[in-house]
């Protein structure tokens, strides 16, 4: 057996089709976009940027299909995409983005520093919002 059958026949994974635990993935999903959107769609309404917005749809696109043709390019053992190009995306506001992919094309999802790293980002992102909404905006206010 070959390295790439088996990476295909990891105990636990099928080696394509649907993603497992589909409903609950998205309504992680969702809830981690809700305060984040919810901060970007108030800034908007209140006339003070749609950068916010506007940069989360964007650059989560751009983070998608980073993670895919990363995804492609390792498969084709060619130049791969530096994890820090990938996680500057992510802090730039493409998480959404890159958590879709990851489970899209279950790509980087079972690299334990990686995923410390994502999972610190995106954190990152929703204590920035609660603190710019229910927080007085006080808490980063300290760096």
């Amino acid at each position: 057996m070959n390295d790439s059958s088996a990476r295909n026949n990891t105990p636990g994974r099928k080696s394509g089709g649907a993603i497992q635990n589909l409903r609950l993935k998205l309504l992680v999903f969702v809830a981690l976009c809700a305060v984040p959107l919810f901060g970007s769609v108030s800034l908007w309404l209140h006339g003070v940027s749609m950068i916010p917005l506007a940069a989360y749809g964007i650059v989560s696109v751009l983070a998608f299909f980073l993670y895919w043709s990363d995804k492609h390019k390792a498969r084709a053992d060619s130049w791969r995409t530096p994890e820090n190009v990938l996680h500057a995306v992510e802090l730039a506001g493409g998480w959404p983005g890159a958590l879709l992919a990851q489970q899209a094309f279950r790509h980087k999802t079972r690299k334990v520093s990686f995923q410390l790293v994502f999972w610190l980002i995106v954190l990152m992102h929703q204590v920035f919002w609660i603190d710019q909404l229910f927080l007085g905006a006080n808490l980063f206010a300290l760096f």
